[in-house]
């Protein structure tokens, strides 16, 4: 493989490819994952993506040992959808959702496991652990139920039901915490240290940022090699965007592309730390920012969008770098704005998301609507998870069916009246 090491995100310290640690020695801050990026352009040679339709086959920028027997599941290899009638509702020309709900446990995180697992496996761990708001966990209860492992998973107890099912389904060991989900992360921290798991936790572990990066692969692929102006994503913890930066830095750093994205960073105006640091960076002029100094903000966090709600988020500075670097957006939207995402994303293109993963659309909205984006641009929303997690929150949005007796006459006197309703592409 071509990983050389580790570098620390804040202090930029750099460790060597045999370090055993999870976070940087100096610091305490969150490690990044380095390559040598001339072996791995030299590896691609323009082979970079053949092979099977997941993720590894993008193995010359992934940091596990190869070969390796195939991975039981396929992750990732989700479609990129153009989306004309959302183009004209909004004047958008150039406009894709990148549909991550087609993953195993039907989420993004399902990258970030993948490779986290891959990685346990290498190291020889038997039980994997992680603190999570819901997709994380049945994420991981999915990939190591296929692998083998033990998974033992720390939520805060007001996760959706529907996520809990998952990973008990799959046979997690579930913790309920009543607590936050930072309640949950701590203890997931310190379970690990005390029983010697592999914490696969998101901004402890560099590996699942490695794993979400390959999202932005695939974004490059279907495109035809094409990068995007800007690609929109919900953001908690922050490690999703960071990752999605990453990778457009790696097609860079071995070649395959001259330019980068901007990186937009959506939020919930309930649950906004990063957003809110990103603001309090820019509002200093002309200033070089220490990121070893800069602290990200925390907030007392309470949205919808559970799979975004953080008050510590752990991944942060690195998404607060990434934006800014970038030159992205840093967006918050209500969580009103989030939920009637859902209903017209779903009724609009077929896909139903979950509220995390409707933000970036309520997001676009707001761009459009602030005039901070050109209709022409190139746009990609990631849908990062799908609504059957959370139907409680889209059932508040969508109402309820109409309740009618068996005859045809109740049919013809149900509301609206049948004349009157038209496809959703002609609303």
């Amino acid at each position: 493989m071509s990983m050389n090491g580790y570098k620390c995100v804040a202090c930029s310290v750099v460790q060597s490819p045999g370090f055993e640690g999870f976070l940087c020695p100096a610091c305490g801050g969150n490690l990044d994952v380095s390559y040598d990026y001339d072996e791995a352009a030299s590896k691609i040679d323009g082979r970079f993506a053949e092979g099977s339709n997941d993720l590894f086959r993008f193995a010359a920028l992934l940091p596990l040992k190869w070969p390796r027997s195939p991975f039981p599941l396929r992750v990732g290899g989700t479609p990129l959808y153009p989306v004309r009638p959302l183009e004209e509702l909004k004047g958008m020309c150039n406009l894709y959702l990148k549909d991550e709900t087609l993953n195993p446990s039907a989420s993004l995180k399902d990258r970030a496991s993948a490779v986290t697992v891959g990685r346990a496996l290498d190291v020889g761990a038997g039980v994997v652990a992680v603190a999570s708001t819901g997709n994380a966990g049945s994420s991981l209860a999915c990939l190591a139920a296929a692998t083998g492992l033990v998974s033992v998973v720390f939520v805060p107890a007001s996760a959706p039901e529907a996520k809990l099912t998952q990973m008990l389904a799959f046979g997690a060991r579930v913790m309920a915490v009543n607590g936050t989900y930072d309640d949950a992360y701590d203890l997931c921290t310190a379970a690990c240290t005390e029983f010697g798991w592999f914490n696969r936790s998101t901004g402890y572990n560099a590996f699942t940022r490695e794993g979400k990066k390959t999202c932005a692969y695939e974004i490059w692929q279907d495109l035809g090699g094409r990068v995007p102006d800007r690609v929109m994503v919900s953001t908690g913890d922050g490690n999703t965007l960071s990752a999605i930066w990453k990778g457009w830095c790696d097609l860079k750093a071995v070649g395959l592309i001259d330019s980068l994205p901007k990186i937009d960073c959506v939020q919930s105006q309930a649950s906004a730390a990063i957003n809110d640091t990103i603001q309090q960076v820019r509002s200093v002029d002309d200033v070089v920012v220490d990121w070893s100094r800069l602290v990200v903000r925390e907030v007392s966090a309470s949205t919808v969008a559970d799979s975004i709600s953080v008050d510590r988020p752990r991944d942060g500075l690195a998404a607060v770098k990434a934006v800014i670097q970038s030159g992205g957006e840093a967006i918050t939207v209500s969580d009103q704005e989030i939920l009637a995402a859902i209903p017209e994303m779903a009724q609009l293109t077929g896909v139903f998301a979950e509220p995390a993963a409707a933000a970036p659309w309520a997001g676009l909205k707001h761009l459009l609507k602030n005039q901070m984006v050109a209709r022409e641009e190139l746009v990609v929303c990631i849908v990062s998870g799908s609504g059957l997690k959370d139907i409680s929150s889209a059932s508040k949005e969508v109402g309820q069916p109409c309740l009618i007796e068996p005859s045809l006459k109740a049919v013809k006197e149900s509301h609206p009246p049948l004349d009157v309703l038209v496809p959703c592409n002609q609303v």
